[in-house]
């Protein structure tokens, strides 16, 4: 048996999940992951504890040598022993070679570039799976758009992962949960039977534009709540901006057609709750940095790896503008972001908006079968 990704076997962790680390759904899955960053290199030990064989890709061939040969990432998951079935490949079309499932984690900004032409190398009935969370700077697509455009894989071929996903957590196979959302029922079942564990439970969902809106839009809520509490507000404050962010998440998703569900469930408000309370989260840490008076450049160093939401702002912002949407929130800390507003502004202009009643401007619920 493979052994554990963090401790020995007999850890508290791995106590508290059972004695089986994996359920052996995904038994025979030949899968590779695009990206050896922290999330990347967690969803491929994900992927071989469910029982498939994994090939990882990352654009630092030291990196891929690195898991290939010691079953490690000190870059990014310093500490963690990985599965003896994952194994890193620096050869990117050798990598998705006979692959039935592609998880793709590489950085929302760069994907495109780094992927484009790679869909001739992929099966007939291979699976995209998107891992990332934002919208492209320049199309304002979703992630699964530019995957599905890119990668020339239809629709009904693709999937998305999201949830409270913190990588180094599930690292340490700590429980969590998540969704695989499709818009074909069987794409999300194989993708969900291929990473389902004794530590890592996935639901399924159609509503694939309600996930990742979720997704990308908790990023830069995330933000909002690192820089209140970098210039030392409280919880009170934390609790306004979560709440109110998800009304701005619930109120563009359902102008674009998601499902109101979606929103109270794992990918809404769960992940928005883990990714703007946790300082494992990169957009909550980023954040802080900016409300303790670093520069954005600063900030972003200091982070260290990818915080989607600096990027996502903007496109988010004219998602909703062309929609008719109001998000005060993530219009601030776009502002904010583009040096149009200080981190002393931010509260003010939330503030001292007109008073409304709390339910303004969301539109009703929608039924869910009207989408599926």
């Amino acid at each position: 048996m493979n052994g554990p990704a963090n401790g020995p076997a007999n850890s508290p962790v791995n106590g508290l999940l059972g004695s089986g680390l994996g359920s052996g759904q995904g038994h025979g899955t030949r899968a590779a992951v695009l990206g050896a960053g922290s999330w990347g290199t967690t969803f491929a030990a994900v992927l071989a504890d469910a029982g498939c064989d994994v090939s990882v890709w990352g654009r630092d061939a030291q990196v891929c040598e690195q898991i290939a040969t010691r079953h490690t990432n000190e870059a990014y998951l310093p500490g963690v022993r990985l599965p003896d079935a994952v194994t890193g490949q620096a050869d990117i079309a050798a990598c998705v070679a006979g692959a039935d499932l592609v998880a793709v984690a590489i950085p929302s900004q760069s994907a495109r570039a780094v992927l484009t032409g790679l869909g001739e190398h992929l099966g007939p009935d291979t699976v995209v799976v998107s891992l990332m969370k934002g919208v492209e700077l320049t199309t304002d697509q979703l992630m699964s758009q530019m995957l599905s455009q890119v990668l020339v894989v239809p629709p009904d071929r693709m999937a998305v992962v999201s949830g409270p996903n913190l990588a180094h957590e599930i690292a340490a196979r700590q429980p969590t949960a998540t969704v695989v959302a499709a818009t074909e029922a069987e794409t999300a079942d194989r993708v969900a039977a291929a990473c389902a564990s004794s530590y890592f439970r996935p639901y399924t969902n159609c509503d694939v534009v309600g996930v990742e809106l979720c997704g990308a839009v908790k990023n830069v809520i995330a933000l909002a709540v690192g820089i209140a509490q970098g210039r030392g507000l409280g919880f009170n404050t934390m609790a306004t901006l979560i709440t109110r962010g998800l009304v701005e998440i619930t109120r563009l998703g359902l102008e674009l057609g998601a499902q109101s569900a979606t929103f109270g469930g794992l990918a809404g408000m769960g992940d928005l709750m883990a990714t703007c309370a946790s300082p494992d989260s990169r957009n909550h840490r980023l954040g802080t940095y900016l409300g303790q008076g670093a520069t954005l450049a600063d900030a972003l160093v200091a982070t260290g790896g990818t915080a989607e939401g600096v990027m996502s702002a903007r496109p988010v912002c004219g998602l909703a503008r062309d929609v008719g949407v109001d998000m005060p929130i993530t219009e601030a800390v776009a502002a904010v972001l583009d040096g149009d507003l200080s981190v002393d502004q931010l509260a003010v202009r939330l503030l001292s908006r007109p008073r409304k009643a709390e339910n303004a401007g969301t539109p009703p619920p929608v039924k869910p079968d009207q989408h599926t």
